[in-house]
């Protein structure tokens, strides 16, 4: 049958699954494990530290993790410090990993300098690598002409090294490709012909070292080598040989304008001259009715009739003799 449980015992049993409660609750909150962990480590963080974490939101794995890193390097880095750089959105992990590799580097490098780098937006690691280990930066292709108007395309290899105390506000990599691409334009373009530059390529890096192009970017340029140069087009011929077509079309413009102008007075011209010759035809329909008037007003008569025909007959055949342009002209 049933076993019967008494009160005490029943308490009991109670008051245990009370605890087992508590205590799962307490260790889902409080990570005892990463406490363990860091006094193993030597790393002073109280039971309560983490417990205040939780309540700031903040993850005790990203806060402690790091400090037993730094502890185990030698780095002296307060709680307080890691929490606020934590909740203003940095990377702690990562700062604390550059802090570390300074250090190692010889590179003096405070906390709060690394926190500026990484809330800049910065990989703070990544630049005291680069400050070890110098970066290469290829140029893109960059044409420029020479005085003598040929095109040469060169490419260029910048050495670079990250300068840490200019990296909060200092101009990146697209600065420096910008400011050798400007520098290889001026030397090819005061170049006399492309065979100077061609001859002594290290004109273009002597230019562009000479002119400071690292201030205000975040990089110390090193180096500036030119990994290759190639002829392009002869754009001095092309854009004579345009110039020479536009002229030669202007030319062939002013020529017909020329032309149509002559036309058009040779068109006035002969229209003057078809007005002249109605108004001839029309003065010689006259002459008739003037002969005839004057016939019947006496003023003149049948033998100056005649001999005004005579002058006429002998005007017509000395000018048929003569093959003059009028007896054609009449014939016509």
């Amino acid at each position: 049958m049933f076993a019967v449980v008494s009160v005490p015992g029943l308490t009991a049993l109670i008051l245990i699954i009370l605890a087992v409660v508590f205590l799962l609750i307490v260790f889902s909150f409080v990570p005892i494990g990463l406490w363990i962990s860091a006094r193993a480590a030597g790393v002073k963080v109280g039971v309560f530290d983490l417990i205040g974490m939780r309540l700031r939101r903040v993850s005790p794995a990203k806060i402690v993790n790091p400090l037993i890193k730094a502890e185990k390097a030698g780095l002296t880095t307060p709680v307080s410090k890691l929490e606020a750089h934590y909740l203003a959105g940095g990377n702690v992990d990562r700062v604390i990993n550059a802090l570390i590799a300074a250090e190692r580097a010889n590179i003096p490098l405070s906390f709060e300098r690394a926190a500026a780098i990484d809330l800049a937006g910065r990989n703070v690691l990544e630049a005291v690598q680069m400050s070890v280990n110098p970066k290469v930066i290829e140029t893109p292709i960059v044409a420029a002409m020479a005085i003598n108007g040929i095109e040469l395309k060169a490419k260029a290899k910048v050495t670079v090294r990250a300068n840490i105390d200019r990296l909060v506000g200092g101009a990146g990599e697209e600065t420096i490709i910008a400011r050798v691409g400007e520098g290889i334009v001026t030397t090819v373009g005061s170049s006399g012909t492309h065979k100077e530059v061609l001859e002594n390529p290290d004109r273009i890096s002597k230019t562009v070292l000479s002119k400071g192009l690292d201030a205000g970017t975040a990089f110390e340029i090193l180096s500036i080598d030119i990994a290759d140069i190639d002829v392009g087009r002869n754009i001095g011929a092309a854009l004579q040989t345009d110039q020479a077509e536009a002229d030669k079309r202007i030319a062939q413009a002013k020529a017909e304008e020329r032309r149509a102008m002559a036309v058009a007075r040779e068109q006035e011209m002969l229209a003057a001259v078809q007005e002249m010759r109605a108004k001839v035809v029309e003065a010689e329909a006259d002459v008739p009715r003037a002969m005839a008037e004057a016939f019947r007003n006496g003023k003149l008569g049948v033998m100056d009739y005649y001999n005004m025909m005579n002058v006429v007959s002998d005007t017509k055949m000395r000018e048929s003799i003569a093959g003059s342009p009028s007896s054609q002209n009449d014939k016509k």
